[in-house]
């Protein structure tokens, strides 16, 4: 949803980083604002995925130049943790399995380190599974995934609804899906889908990675944009990722060639 006069929660300035020294984003701009969302498109290799990464501060990433704010305030020393008490939250493409840790003592847990940020109690047990009880509807979880060790296990849809779930736990001002769609069969996209349909409002934003357009047909974004080398070299709206879907990239990539060998 747009709204010229929303705050701005995030702000990309010329950002470069690197991985393993070699360069990946060569001068990325981005702003989002309250209510909007986002998608970013490109080919393999582009440069979508490092982009996350590197706004969540994944420390195998290092930002050489440029400038990250989050409401406003500069975020580039901030640690991964901190950042994300802050209200940012990354979606994995690949979610990592953690044996021996059940899904309710790690959401429990994450949970009550947002809630001792914002500088209040953390939540009882008992508190918290009525809680998450309720949270579970929006992805249409079954409990019993809760007992479970973190995605041990899990099928690719039940993993990304996890993602979802923490999503919705955590209530976060800005939501990086890293290609959320990657793996789920049709099914489980609607839900996936859904269920960030269900946690967008007017006071948060959403930035969604995907090469495809199907996931488009259900998270309607205000913006897409087309990254290629390291940097966005066009936007516009949800007819650019329907273009994309039925032209393929070469077209548009020989149409921004300047800012692509930039």
């Amino acid at each position: 949803m747009i709204n010229e006069n929303s705050e701005v929660i995030l702000s990309v300035r010329d950002l470069h980083a690197t991985v393993d020294g070699t360069e990946i984003l060569k001068g990325v701009n981005l702003e989002v604002k309250a209510g909007e969302i986002h998608a970013i498109m490109g080919l393999n290799g582009s440069g979508k995925s490092t982009f996350s990464k590197v706004l969540a501060g994944h420390p195998d990433y290092e930002m050489t130049s440029g400038e990250i704010t989050f409401k406003g305030e500069d975020i580039a020393e901030l640690e991964p943790h901190e950042r994300a008490t802050a209200g940012i939250f990354l979606a994995f493409q690949y979610p990592l399995e953690i044996p021996g840790v059940s899904n309710r003592d790690f959401l429990r847990v994450a949970f009550n380190a947002h809630r001792k940020s914002q500088g209040e109690e953390e939540m009882d047990v008992f508190d918290f599974d009525d809680l998450i009880e309720e949270k579970l509807e929006v992805v249409k979880m079954d409990a019993a995934f809760l007992d479970r060790s973190v995605n041990e296990g899990f099928s690719g849809g039940e993993k990304k609804r996890n993602e979802i779930l923490q999503m919705a736990l955590l209530e976060p001002t800005l939501s990086i899906l890293d290609e959320t769609d990657s793996g789920l069969d049709i099914d489980a996209l609607k839900t996936v889908a859904g269920g960030v349909n269900q946690l967008a409002n007017p006071s948060n934003a959403v930035v969604m990675i995907t090469h495809y357009q199907r996931l488009l047909n259900y998270i309607v974004p205000d913006y897409v944009h087309v990254m290629a080398d390291g940097r966005i070299i066009t936007t516009g709206g949800k007819e650019l990722a329907e273009r994309l879907e039925a032209e393929g990239y070469e077209e548009i990539m020989a149409e921004h060639k300047a800012e692509v060998v930039a």
